[in-house]
């Protein structure tokens, strides 16, 4: 960026802000994901920052750079979004079959999952020194789950802290509060973590044989309707949950009521499972065809929490509208066409 770039800008110059932002944009897209726990939520939050931003540029003093500038624009409307209750609740979907008593509700039926190929294309800026988490490690589904149960300013603190390194006199500038009240904040924020995330066994790395083994086996057992495989492959208190459904099952005689019960109604229907990666976690996007065959349509997309050599947690999206964003298609053809 260059001083004439900025210049540009004020001047009302939309190609030089556009300049000044992009570099910014996907990372900034994934914190509002962070804070909000929605992509389709996290893209309209981040529209209006960077018209705010547009907006307020004429007021940009310089004292910051552009990057924390933009963060606390974007930060704020995450918290005025929520303070306003503006985040979209998606209706709860009815299933086709009587599905057994859930072990418990779901609080975040807003959940929605991000895909790696945006991973991809966001730079991984190198955090400031306070930085606790990997920008990667922090986009996992137990990660953004455990955020969504703080209370909002709890969340936006230990995001701007513990994950983008900024300094506790950045963050109180950025949220309009003093530095002891970010370290009290920022304390609360990293104890509700810890309570919701747990000490878990570490997953194997991204594309290793254990991991692949894993997605593999799982697969091959949903789709032949292979209770006993798949049990397996679960740790003893493992979880499914299906936002926005709010019913989760929690271990696994649990988690086989509701699958005997959702296979029964499968029938004679044909299962497709596409790989993908959602939350740097193994995903399989489900498609189902008719009970006489033909096209196959999108019936979800089951993100893998893996510990060790098992399975903790099935997390299976019905938000197939975001199947594009993984760079799926709509639907699979059958045989012949």
């Amino acid at each position: 960026m260059t001083r004439t770039t900025l210049d540009r800008a004020r001047a009302g110059d939309a190609d030089a802000f556009g300049e000044l932002i992009e570099p910014y944009r996907r990372e900034l897209l994934l914190h509002c994901y962070r804070i909000l726990g929605s992509l389709t939520d996290a893209e309209d939050v981040l529209q209006e920052a960077m018209i705010a931003a547009w907006r307020g540029l004429g007021g940009f003093a310089g004292r910051a750079s552009i990057r924390g500038w933009l963060y606390r624009i974007a930060t704020n409307q995450c918290l005025n979004t929520l303070r306003a209750h503006r985040r979209r609740i998606p209706t709860e979907p009815t299933p086709p079959f009587q599905p057994p008593p859930p072990s418990r509700r779901g609080e975040i039926p807003w959940l929605q999952p991000y895909p790696d190929t945006l991973l991809d294309q966001t730079p991984d800026t190198a955090p400031g020194p306070a930085a606790r988490y990997q920008m990667r490690e922090a986009v996992e589904l137990a990660f953004v789950t455990a955020l969504q149960r703080m209370p909002p300013r709890q969340a936006s603190t230990l995001v701007l802290r513990d994950v983008l390194g900024f300094s506790a006199a950045e963050v109180a500038a950025m949220l309009a509060t003093t530095p002891t009240a970010v370290k009290g904040t920022l304390q609360r924020a990293r104890a509700a973590l810890q309570a919701h995330r747990g000490t878990g066994r570490p997953a194997p790395a991204p594309g290793s044989a254990t991991e692949h083994e894993l997605v593999r086996s799982f697969a091959d057992a949903f789709v032949a309707a292979d209770l006993d495989r798949l049990l397996g492959l679960l740790t003893d208190d493992a979880w499914l949950s299906m936002p926005p459904a709010t019913h989760e099952y929690h271990g696994r005689p649990a988690i086989a009521e509701f699958l005997r019960a959702s296979w029964a109604y499968r029938d004679t229907r044909q299962l497709h499972l596409i790989p993908a990666r959602a939350n740097t976690q193994p995903a399989l996007a489900v498609y189902a065809t008719g009970p006489d065959g033909g096209a196959a349509h999108p019936a979800g997309l089951a993100v893998l929490t893996l510990a060790g050599h098992r399975i903790s947690a099935i997390t299976r999206f019905h938000t197939d509208h975001l199947l594009p964003r993984f760079g799926l298609p709509d639907i699979l053809a059958g045989p012949g066409h």
